[in-house]
């Protein structure tokens, strides 16, 4: 078979020698050599290039050329597993080998390829950027094959690596080489078929990726997207076999494109007559023309003179417009002369060998040209800067390259982006405006993932016994979100936030208070100022009838005293309602405990009237006259200050503040009065419930006077209907959460209120405007 792409890279190479020596600026007045060897296989070519370093006698023709019998450089191989062992032997004679092709790390070893240089980037840097393509495009789940030998499990190996630490996982990982076993080939497909990811990463070469397109063809295996290493990517021989419309849309990266002036000219030109030792240049004018020159041919071809010309035909021999490897070669070639050119113009002071000397033009050793070679640095017609690293590598350049087809059938590798690892991190990988063709001829951009992305709200979790990229999505815990998309954990929201429904951003929580616009609150206020109109309405019965009998009998005084507290009582349940201030929750607990201890004052000192009345009416008893008015005043005045006492000690020592309670509700903000000092509210409470207690027993005591005067009776109810509130309201108090327990005590309020007023004061109103004939002297007496 004849290989159409290393013809050319040998007529490159002959092409920049001819360059060279016609070119007075570089070796003026020295003319390069050459000596080309046609070998398969690595023994043949690692045979040549010990020949190469043991002598060249027979080839020394010029007087002036060196006197040395050993090449200063040789160029190839265009593979890596046979560049591995000439390097590696080559080395030790110090004779510099270039590969223009050859992309395997390990070859950056220096210690075991301390002569080896290439003007093509590692391996290394095509894995990171495959990797970093891979990453762009979303693929985290893939399958890897390379070919079986030291280029691509090291590849491989590489790009495994790389693909980890950018979160990519790989779902199988297998090599073959093109004299596969069919039983480990239908292995393969069986993984494929099998595989879940549809991106299969292929770090080969054209001879095993036609195996692959072809097996794959057979077989119809579908919707795959494969991204090639440049060691195929760009062969035009992919076109040549079957199934080859399943490479349609793979992309990779390989050497960016280059044009080199004169070359295409120089292929064109080429004839056997320049060459008429060669059997190469024999066979390949056969193959391009179908013919035979030396007139023998077994295979009945028409004969040819050899005078033929390459510019009537159009072949991949002849096109100039793909120059990549191509390109390798002509910087290879310049980069030999560079070093030579610098070693001739060597001075004694700028000698980089050890001893400060320099080199003899009829004594120039290998080890010498190496020195030189390390330090070149030049930039090319085409302005691309070539030198070498301490590793002997190039700076690593690529053209990401996209399979298409041509409206000729033909595949064709369109640049749809660039890599250059020279560049910052950020700005290394970029795509342009160029349409891509993806795998079976798609549009869009091909998914291959393990698991889907999480969303924000959600965390992954990973799944037993599988890769970090297969993973399942769970919901953020109660109180945390995730903002990003795949988070790894949750995070909790500040103190005074909570999660949106959706769990992917904090917002502030909910306020609560018992609020006037609310339902709740409306109906407090609304009760308490029924309850202030109810009283208004019974102070106004109460001064209209103020003359009459049952209002004198009654106590007026204390009634309408009475009457006032109770107003106080409903207006103060006001207090409660609202945004919770330094000045309402003081205000809210005193005036509740001031009001309701001049009402049940009230209460007391008109319970004890009745009972002093009653005394006063047996004979030869004075006892009104040590309870009179004054004293009624007094008694209700020196209740009520003992509770001022009392609110006066909780607000000095530790009064009630406006808190943020976050601990009732987990998405919500309570705002509410702590009590500060609970003995204070608890005193206060106590002093209220002891007045209360006291009432009730002495009206109880007095139950049983006679019906026409017995009030006792209805303070007696009012007390129990008082006291069963209030008992009711601790549990429900201390159990109540939020707003409810500021509900809970506004309605304890209101309840215990409307039970005073009921009880004490309706019965009366209903004598006074609708029995108005009860309302006499005598039948309050109970006299007929």
């Amino acid at each position: 078979i004849f290989i159409f792409r290393e013809f050319k890279f040998a007529q490159t190479m002959i092409f920049a020698i001819n360059e060279i020596n016609k070119n007075p600026g570089i070796l003026n007045g020295v003319k390069l050599g050459y000596k080309i060897y046609d070998d398969c296989g690595t023994m043949d070519v690692l045979r040549a290039a010990l020949a190469l370093v043991n002598g060249q006698r027979s080839e020394l023709i010029e007087k002036n050329c060196t006197r040395s019998e050993t090449v200063q450089a040789i160029l190839g191989h265009s593979g890596s597993r046979p560049t591995i062992p000439i390097a590696q032997t080559v080395g030790r004679f110090h004779v510099p080998v270039i590969s223009h092709f050859a992309t395997c790390a390990c070859l950056s070893n220096r210690r075991t390829y301390p002569t080896f240089f290439r003007t093509i980037p590692s391996d290394y840097y095509q894995s990171r950027a495959l990797a970093k393509l891979v990453k762009h495009f979303g693929w985290t789940w893939i399958g890897a094959l390379a070919v079986d030998n030291e280029y691509g499990l090291n590849g491989i190996s590489a790009l495994i690596q790389a693909a980890i630490e950018n979160g990519v996982c790989v779902e199988y990982s297998e090599a073959f080489s093109r004299t596969v076993s069919s039983h480990k080939l239908s292995r393969i497909i069986d993984i494929i078929k099998r595989s879940t990811s549809k991106v299969i990463m292929a770090f080969m070469t054209h001879q095993e990726i036609k195996v692959l397109a072809a097996e794959l063809y057979k077989h119809n295996i579908t919707g795959l997207q494969l991204v090639g290493s440049d060691a195929w990517l760009t062969d035009h021989s992919l076109t040549d076999i079957e199934g080859h419309r399943i490479l349609v849309g793979s992309i990779g990266f390989t050497v960016s494109r280059a044009q080199i002036p004169g070359l295409g000219k120089h292929l064109r030109d080429v004839q056997p007559s320049q060459f008429p030792d060669s059997q190469f240049v024999k066979d390949f004018w056969e193959y391009m023309f179908n013919c035979s020159l030396n007139g023998i041919d077994y295979m009945k071809r028409k004969p040819c003179s050899g005078l033929e010309s390459l510019h009537d035909i159009e072949s991949q021999f002849t096109d100039v417009s793909e120059l990549r490897f191509t390109n390798n070669i002509y910087k290879s070639v310049y980069a030999v002369a560079h070093a030579l050119n610098n070693l001739l113009k060597c001075r004694d002071t700028q000698s980089p060998f050890s001893n400060g000397s320099c080199a003899e033009i009829k004594y120039i050793q290998p080890w010498q040209v190496l020195q030189h070679l390390q330090a070149v640095n030049f930039t090319t017609t085409n302005g691309e800067r070539v030198y070498f690293d301490s590793q002997g590598d190039s700076p690593a350049r690529y053209d990401l390259v996209n399979l298409q087809m041509t409206k000729k059938g033909t595949m064709e590798g369109v640049t749809v982006g660039i890599y250059d690892a020279s560049l910052a991190e950020n700005n290394q990988f970029l795509m342009n405006n160029i349409s891509v063709v993806w795998g079976d001829g798609h549009t869009e951009v091909p998914a291959s993932v393990c698991s889907v992305s999480c969303l924000p709200g959600t965390h992954k979790v990973l799944q037993k016994q599988r890769p970090v990229c297969c993973y399942d999505c769970i919901p953020c815990p109660l109180g945390e979100i995730s903002n990003a998309t795949d988070s790894i954990d949750c995070m909790k929201c500040p103190l005074e936030y909570w999660p949106n429904k959706y769990r992917d951003s904090c917002i502030p929580k909910e306020v609560e208070f018992l609020a006037y616009n609310e339902t709740m609150g409306s109906v407090v206020v609304l009760f308490s100022l029924f309850g202030v109109f109810l009283t208004t309405i019974t102070t106004l019965v109460f001064y209209c009838h103020s003359e009459t009998p049952l209002v004198r009998a009654n106590n007026a005084e204390l009634s309408f005293l009475l009457l006032f507290s109770l107003t106080l009582c409903f207006l103060c349940s006001l207090t409660f309602i609202g945004r919770p201030s330094d000045w309402s929750c003081m205000l809210r607990h005193t005036a509740f405990g001031i009001t309701f201890v001049l009402c049940i004052s009230c209460v007391l000192g008109k319970t004890i009237v009745v009972l002093m009345a009653f005394r006063a009416t047996l004979p030869s008893s004075n006892v009104m006259k040590w309870f009179g008015p004054t004293q009624q005043r007094l008694s209700v005045l020196a209740f009520t200050l003992i509770q001022v006492v009392i609110c006066i000690l909780w607000l000095t020592i530790k009064p009630p503040y406006p808190i943020k309670n976050m601990e009732t509700y987990m998405d919500k903000i309570i705002l509410e009065c702590a009590l500060g000092s609970p003995i204070g509210f608890w005193a206060v409470l106590g002093y209220i419930g002891l007045l209360a207690l006291l009432c009730f027993i002495l009206a109880f005591l007095a139950r049983k006077l006679p019906d026409n005067f017995n009030e006792a009776k209805f303070i007696t109810f009012s007390m129990l209907i008082f006291c069963a509130v209030w008992i009711t309201f601790i549990p429900a108090y201390v159990s109540s959460p939020g707003k409810l327990t500021v509900a809970v005590e506004t309605f304890a309020i209101l309840a215990s209120s409307y039970g005073l007023l009921f009880c004490i004061f309706l019965p009366k109103c209903y004598i006074l405007l609708l029995k108005p004939q009860k309302n006499t002297k005598k039948h309050i007496m109970g006299k007929n």
